[in-house]
């Protein structure tokens, strides 16, 4: 069976910030870049496995941090460098991201 739509958004961010990463520490070495992408994808793709399921509330909920959490990282540090790539570009995801999830955690309450 096909995850819902709704889980679709969690699933790519969380396998593009998964790669976004892993470019991060292959172009300039930063394990920094890595270990955030690891992490905060990996709550994505868990937050999709959830939203699949029974749970979508918890799933959105989780989506919603994680999505935040990279939003005000990165968005602090678009405002520290004025990068847009990959700090603005990451931080604009991450906020509608937040504001998606946001709305369908409300819609599932």
């Amino acid at each position: 069976m096909a995850p819902p739509g709704s889980a679709h958004p969690a699933f790519s961010l969380g396998g593009l910030t998964i790669i976004g990463g892993a470019v991060g520490y292959f172009k300039k070495g930063s394990k920094a870049s890595l270990g955030a992408g690891l992490f905060c994808g990996s709550l994505l793709i868990g937050s999709g496995i959830l939203i699949s399921g029974e749970h979508q509330f918890e799933g959105h909920s989780l989506a919603t941090a994680t999505s935040a959490l990279m939003s005000m990282g990165m968005g602090h540090r678009y405002i520290k460098t004025g990068k847009v790539m990959p700090a603005g570009l990451v931080a604009a995801a991450g906020a509608v991201s937040m504001a998606f999830h946001a709305k369908k955690a409300l819609d599932w309450k």
